[in-house]
């Protein structure tokens, strides 16, 4: 058994090296983390190159000087020995077992108690904890409670690691970038009228899949030409497309090697007003001005109020949501294009910028990543065009 597209065992080992570089300068035992989804649980997938998937916890103890841990869905009782030799587990000393699920009250306990167990079996006691906000409570507890243990919370470290990629990273970061270029064609291709929203996203979703995406989202709800085209779920795409409707689509999926990108673009059924084109005009020059100020050590909360009075100077709204924001093995990772954000651009870092905005007729949208390079950001990844696409809609 392989994934579809295995992060190489060379990479893995940088991986590990610049962990273990960190766990050295904090005189760390052990690291935990837990995920249960791949969206936004990427320090698993980038341990070991395997999400969490469907809701299910899949914790994992990286050693300082011995093979992982895993502990994932499983049976009872379940253990594996692999010796860290493992072809698929890549770095992996065990595994072990447990039918647990968030959902049910008197599972809670069962991943934290083998967690712990291991922990206690490698003697830890210097434990480095990956975003401890997200960690189940029992997991908190079942740390806490080791004798002569101390947990210590170094995600900003291993952020500031993971956020630069390597030059395998980003030859998959572009491999994916062309992926959602393609997904976006063929949407194009495939758009008419009489179609609902969710066939046009469904249609988006198998055109990823059959290129390599194994998960992430396709946002967009179709509207009238002077209403607003909104990023909206699966849930919501029931309406049906009608000659002269619009639809903002965002493809935001991982490609090879489990990498998250996004893009969108707005098209139109039909012939834009005039109001669209402008408002796309301004997000686009908004999105190239911002670009201009992303370098090599630049402040993002910087970055951020200046491209806000860009905004406030051009009349429009000014943002106050996310504006932009690192990728990687997380569909969003730092760091953010934000006002709280304390992590300052460095080459090789990953960008997503989407600058939008709402009025009472449009929802101006657009986004594209970028590299950030020696002197400041490279090209667009995307070689889809930064324009209204306005489709015949046959």
């Amino acid at each position: 058994m392989t994934t579809i597209s295995p992060i190489s065992t060379q990479e893995m080992e940088r991986r590990w090296a610049l962990a273990r570089r960190v766990m050295k300068d904090h005189g760390l035992d052990a690291i935990v983390m837990q995920a249960r989804e791949d969206w936004m649980g990427g320090y698993v997938r980038w341990f070991t190159d395997i999400p969490a998937m469907n809701g299910y916890p899949r914790s994992v103890i990286f050693y300082a000087d011995a093979p992982m841990t895993l502990v994932e869905m499983g049976a009872f009782g379940f253990e594996k020995q692999l010796g860290g030799t493992d072809p698929v587990n890549r770095g992996v000393g065990a595994v072990y077992g447990t039918p647990s699920f968030v959902s049910i009250l008197q599972s809670s306990d069962y991943d934290a108690e083998l967690v712990t167990a291991d922990l206690i079996r490698h003697g830890a006691k210097r434990i480095g904890t990956l975003c401890p906000g997200a960690l189940p409570s029992s997991l908190i507890k079942g740390l806490e409670g080791i004798e002569g243990a101390r947990s210590v919370d170094i995600t900003d470290a291993l952020d500031h690691a993971k956020a630069v990629k390597s030059p395998e990273e980003i030859g998959l970061i572009k491999q994916t970038a062309l992926l959602q270029d393609q997904v976006f064609a063929e949407v194009c291709d495939f758009i008419r009228p009489g179609l609902t929203d969710r066939d046009v996203m469904a249609h988006a979703e198998a055109t990823g899949r059959r290129l390599g995406s194994d998960q992430g989202i396709y946002l967009g709800c179709s509207a009238p030409l002077g209403t607003p085209s909104r990023f909206v779920g699966r849930h919501f795409q029931s309406r049906e497309l009608q000659s002269g409707d619009h639809l903002s689509i965002l493809i935001e999926v991982n490609g090879p090697g489990g990498i998250y990108l996004e893009i969108a673009r707005t098209m139109v059924l039909g012939a834009a007003s005039d109001h669209l084109l402008q408002a796309f005009e301004n997000v686009k020059a908004a999105q190239d001005y911002s670009l201009s100020l992303m370098k090599p050590g630049a402040a993002p909360a910087e970055v951020f109020a200046a491209h806000n009075a860009w905004m406030a100077s051009k009349g429009l709204p000014e943002e106050t949501r996310l504006y932009a924001h690192g990728q990687g093995c997380e569909m969003v990772e730092r760091p953010l294009i934000r006002q709280d954000e304390t992590m300052p651009l460095a080459e090789g870092m990953l960008l997503a910028v989407h600058p939008g905005y709402f009025d009472d007729e449009v929802f101006a949208v657009i986004c594209d990543n970028y590299m950030v390079e020696a002197h400041g950001m490279g090209p667009c990844l995307h070689e889809t065009e930064k324009r209204i696409f306005e489709v015949s809609g046959r």
